[in-house]
């Protein structure tokens, strides 16, 4: 099993934003990060999720991802993912990173675990300083999906 612990962050929101992943299988570790000039921390949390995911070239191998997002755990445990698919996202905020997420999703078997953030869980307090040194870090990415407009309406 692949162990996927992520994490989003912004300052502001919308503001410069960043996100921490760490993924583990048996010994190996390895740390996932980039930062972004203008997002959404909601945008950051998910993108972890899909950064981590996309790292696994193996499709098929049990993933267990711990995330503090109940927004992404939610979404994707209570299905409501899936509805909003059939509908082409319509009205969705982060349409993009859903249709990217289930693209990748769909290659694994996948099990959410939430957990509460800040609460002194190691993998989770890394992510996060990964996500937060990301997000003020210099030369940032630009989101397109959201600078554009199109995906960060609600």
């Amino acid at each position: 099993m692949i162990e996927l612990f992520t994490d989003g962050a912004s300052r502001g929101n919308p503001g410069p934003g960043g996100y921490g992943t760490i993924l583990r299988w048996k010994q190996h570790e390895k740390e996932l990060t980039a930062g972004y000039r203008k997002t959404t921390n909601n945008r950051m949390e998910l993108l972890a999720v899909i950064v981590g995911l996309e790292a696994i070239t193996k499709p098929g191998i049990p993933v267990t991802i711990y995330s503090d997002s109940k927004y992404v755990v939610d979404a994707v445990e209570q299905r409501w993912v899936f509805g909003w698919q059939k509908k082409g996202f319509s009205g969705k905020a982060n349409g993009d990173l859903w249709a990217r997420f289930l693209r990748v999703y769909a290659k694994h078997n996948v099990k959410f675990v939430w957990i509460r953030g800040h609460a002194g869980h190691p993998e989770n307090e890394r992510c996060d300083q990964l996500a937060v040194a990301s997000a003020l870090s210099p030369n940032l990415l630009i989101d397109e999906g959201f600078e554009s407009g199109q995906f960060n309406s609600k």
